[in-house]
């Protein structure tokens, strides 16, 4: 079994309010959940409004087929056009 850890560092140039901000990583988060087979929630920079930070994790028999899905789905957010990937970590755990 291998779990592959995925921490996306978002920039969000649009929000001018917390507010704004919860309703574009809302609106992220429930697109790429019901695209992917991942589970995935905002995990840092809960304060700053346009900055924020995505961990999704999952969970598969090879990290080949954990990659392949990593990679769509950070094209699928930058596709959005509300957010800008500023860093990505990727890891994976081998059990």
């Amino acid at each position: 079994m291998v779990v592959g850890i995925l921490k996306l560092e978002l920039y969000l140039p649009i929000p001018q309010s917390l507010k704004e901000k919860r309703s574009i990583v809302k609106r992220v988060l429930g697109r790429i959940r019901v695209r992917f087979p991942i589970s995935a929630a905002e995990v840092d920079h809960f304060d700053l409004w346009q900055r924020s930070m995505l961990g999704i994790v999952m969970v598969d028999q090879n990290e080949a087929d954990i990659h392949t899905v990593f990679t769509k789905l950070e094209k699928e957010v930058i596709e959005s056009a509300e957010v800008e990937i500023s860093n990505r970590k990727v890891e994976f755990q081998h059990f």
